[in-house]
């Protein structure tokens, strides 16, 4: 029987819209005359999901009871007794009821697929099990449902359903997706802007990926090698020269025209694992790839074209770029080189061949492949003279009882001895001599360096010709042996260094510590020509002097030539190393730790730059917005109040007690309001200085709400709606800041509120943080303008000069971070503002939640 077909609605959460979809398939489907039936769909009340089920066939759910609760399932068996062409499954992560006939629903429909009946079912991608631990750590809510990745993987058709976080908690907001009771709660928790933004880029990427399988499946099963350019690709080949630099930037400006394409760049390492390359350019030239926003790949290959192509094809790349030979031209006419080669088997892939300054200079030669040491050279220098005079008297004494052949035999095994100890230079002159001792005393005429038959005069030929081959390949096999263990050698060192850059452990200190450690040495120390260089960036300095920048080890070096070896920087920078004498091929790794060692310094000095930069332009910020502060709007309470007195002071005016109490309470107002804006003033000057005391402790936030409604004057108690269930863990802060930023965010709230909406303010706990909401349905503020408002003396959009000078939502900030919390803006569903206070838990959870004083209106009391 031929398996039936699954498709699958994919939703990124809740509320996209995967059911509606789901049946707005099967009436299209139902209206082109196919047997389409309803198996199980959740409505979960919503009207529109409910109105779209109607006029659907519906299979009768399957009763199951447990623990005394009746529940219904889908009912499997009578779906495949039914048979329609068609059937719908909701929920495809859906758990059963224990007694069910499949633990999982997934497990019912692959029941219904064997059957040969196709299914249309919906997922989140919550409940896909590869991701499932990530979304509980986005989230802080764990899914207990899941569904293996495969099962959807195997899907003939996934379609994502999308919408923006914001469409969807508009639709959460016009109560369309839960009832208005728990809205204000999941927009608080689950449904919150960054929560949804993570989930929706996992549903893509993962759609992603399975699209991709899918392409390379097709092209598998069709035989199609060939690149399609479903998306522009560009490869750039690396081969560790100084012309790499070139190559990439050039490939990044090529990815960049063609519209956002993917940047990829190669290494193709020799497959007998050695390398001519110098280290220090590939590790630049990595960092600049990734700098560019590409990615670096190495791939081990005999045949640099095939493998470069093989490469290119496997990632479906549309455009390589190569750089031009830098081999001779006498060099080109026997090879047509890497370039030519690869553009002649390029087929659909475009090659652009990039010259560059090191065109035609040649290849620069690889560094010495050592032979065998000194020690086991002269080791086969003198197994080969006992053993030639040894076996000449033995044979010699021998003689007759033993064959020409058989005694060439005996010379070729002491030949390949002596090529198995000291290698090829004792095993030449080795074979030289036993063909000479052979010919004296053991070819006839005896005795006599001539030859009478031709056969042996061939026997001969051959031992030297095989002793010679044998002990070249034994020279070279170990010749090679040496060189990949010194390559794999260098490459553990290089992934070290690169490893610790990554860890965060880029310091000069660190990573010439490293070099200190990896090589043996005393010591190692960074040099810079000057004496005023070590502190400035771009100065040049007296050239007879050194300064050190940076050291690790003894006693540093002074000078360049207090050490056993340096290594130049660039004009001004130099390495020095004091312990022992490297050999030359150590340079190569030595070059790449300088490297990294630069750059972390310059590193290391911009930042300090920009350190003493910023609170220099934040002091003249704040300065200059200052003067202007106390220049207008300190004046305005300052002016009413000495208008005020001055006119009570008045001898020429007699003031009723009327009047007169209007003039003291204009003064008295102005007054305060000047108090509390001086106050403001000094509190933010105390948080730029650091200087502001701060007591955190563990404290309820429902003890908190009320005492910072309650300071504020003239608020109307319909006008604040407070929604904070207890039970919620205490937060550590400081009461009196925390009542200060509560009344703050309310104040600045109410202002803006249209009239007749109530201000609404509501808690809940995340992990081990808790969120404090102060949400508003005013004009709110455009996502590119909500970091303004945090400045000092900002007031957006705001001409009136009596509500303050605009610290409310600054001084805000500054004391929540004091608190070790954040104060963040995000656009209220449906129009408005709201601000985030998250604040670290400082409790436990209460045993037996208490009834919160605040589930009403207002203050306390009130509703």
């Amino acid at each position: 029987m031929k398996r039936g077909r699954l498709r699958v609605y994919l939703g990124a959460a809740p509320g996209v819209g995967k059911t509606y979809a789901m049946l707005a398939e099967a009436h299209r489907r139902r209206a082109r005359g196919t047997d389409v039936v309803v198996g199980y769909v959740e409505t979960h009340g919503r009207p529109l999901t409910v109105e779209r089920l109607a006029g659907l066939e519906t299979v009768p759910r399957r009763t199951v009871e447990y623990r005394g609760t009746a529940f219904t399932e889908l009912d499997t068996g009578a779906v495949i007794a039914r048979r329609p062409l068609v059937v719908l499954v909701d929920e495809l992560a859906h758990t059963n009821v224990p007694g069910s006939r499949h633990a999982r629903r997934w497990q019912d429909v692959e029941e219904i697929l064997d059957a040969g009946i196709d299914v249309i079912s919906t997922v989140n991608v919550q409940h896909l099990e590869s991701v499932n631990d990530v979304v509980e750590q986005i989230t802080g809510v764990p899914q207990r449902e899941t569904v293996p990745d495969e099962v959807v993987r195997r899907a003939d058709q996934v379609e994502l359903v999308d919408m923006t976080p914001e469409a969807l908690r508009r639709r959460m907001a016009h109560g369309n997706v839960y009832a208005p009771e728990k809205i204000d709660a999941a927009l608080g928790n689950y449904f919150r802007v960054g929560n949804l933004t993570a989930l929706r880029e996992l549903a893509l990427l993962w759609l992603a990926g399975k699209v991709d399988d899918q392409l390379d499946r097709y092209r598998a099963d069709h035989g199609i090698h060939g690149a399609w350019e479903t998306r522009e690709r560009v490869v750039v080949a690396l081969t560790g020269g100084p012309e790499g630099d070139t190559l990439v930037r050039r490939a990044a400006r090529v990815a960049a025209k063609s519209k956002g394409a993917d940047l990829l760049a190669v290494h193709v390492l020799p497959g007998d694992g050695l390398t001519g390359t110098d280290p220090a350019h590939l590790v630049r030239q990595r960092a600049l790839v990734e700098d560019l926003g590409g990615t670096y790949h190495q791939v081990v290959g005999d045949d640099i074209p095939t493998a470069l192509l093989d490469f290119a094809r496997g990632v479906n790349a549309t455009q390589l770029v190569l750089g031009a030979s830098r081999r001779g031209r006498a060099a080109q006419i026997f090879s047509r080189g890497v370039g030519v080669t690869t553009t002649a088997l390029s087929g659909p892939i475009d090659v652009h061949l990039v010259t560059h300054e090191e065109v035609s200079k040649g290849r620069r030669a690889r560094p010495a492949r050592g032979g065998l040491t000194r020690w086991r050279r002269a080791a086969g220098f003198a197994l080969a003279a006992a053993l030639l005079p040894l076996l000449t008297l033995v044979l010699h004494h021998l003689q007759g009882e033993f064959s020409l052949p058989s005694d060439i035999l005996l010379f070729l095994v002491v030949v390949i001895g002596v090529a198995l100890v000291g290698g090829l230079y004792p095993a030449l002159p080795t074979a030289v001599s036993g063909s000479l001792l052979l010919n004296f005393y053991f070819t006839p005429p005896l005795e006599r360096f001539t030859i009478s038959e031709r056969e042996n005069l061939l026997a001969l030929v051959v031992y030297v010709v095989v002793a010679v081959v044998v002990s070249a390949v034994v020279d070279l096999n170990y010749r090679r042996s040496r060189e990949a263990a010194r390559t794999r050698t260098e490459a553990e060192v290089l992934s070290a260094l690169a490893g610790g850059v990554l860890r965060g452990h880029s310091t000069p200190r660190d990573i010439l510590d490293d070099l200190r450690r990896t090589f043996g040495l005393t010591a190692v120390t960074l040099l810079e020509r000057g004496p005023e260089a070590a502190g400035t960036l771009g100065t040049h300095g007296d050239p007879d002097r050194w300064r050190i920048v940076s050291t690790a080890g003894g006693p540093p070096c002074t000078a360049p030539k207090a050490g056993e070896t340096e290594i130049p920087l660039d004009e001004h920078l130099v390495l020095v190393l004091r312990g022992r004498t490297l050999r030359a091929e150590d340079r190569r790794v030595l070059e790449a730790f300088a490297a990294h060692a630069a750059v972390a310094l310059r590193q290391q000095r911009l930042t300090a730059e920009a350190e003493r930069a910023r609170p220099l332009a934040e002091a003249d910020r704040v300065r200059t917005a200052l003067l202007n502060a106390v220049g207008h709007d300190l004046r305005t309470p300052l002016s009413s109040a000495k208008a005020a007195v001055d006119s009570l002071r008045s001898p020429d005016v007699t003031w009723i007690e009327e009047d007169r109490n209007e003039l003291v309470d204009t003064a008295a107002e102005s007054l305060t309001r000047l108090d509390r804006l001086v106050t403001d003033l000094l509190d933010l000057s105390r948080l730029q200085a650091g200087a502001l005391g701060v007591a955190s402790r563990p404290l309820a936030v429902e003890d908190v709400v009320p005492r910072a409604l309650a300071s504020l004057e003239h608020l109307d108690a319909a006008g604040v709606r407070v929604r904070i269930s207890g039970g919620l863990p205490e937060v550590s802060a400081d009461p009196a800041l925390l009542q200060r930023v509560v009344a703050n965010l309310v104040a600045n709230a109410v202002r803006h509120n249209p009239p007749g909406e109530p201000v609404t303010v509501t808690a809940s706990v995340h992990a081990d943080r808790v969120e404090l909401r102060v949400i508003d349905r005013g004009p709110g503020i455009p996502a590119s303008e909500r970091d303004a408002v945090f400045a000092p003396f900002q007031r957006l959009d705001d001409r009136d000069n009596t509500t303050g000078v605009g610290l409310g939502l600054a001084l805000s900030r500054g004391l929540t971070e004091a608190m070790g919390g954040t104060l963040l803006p995000e656009e209220t569903p449906g129009g408005g503002l709201t601000m985030v206070v998250t604040l670290r838990t400082g409790g436990s959870r209460d045993p037996e939640p208490r009834r919160s004083v605040l589930e009403g209106h207002g203050k306390p009391g009130g509703r």
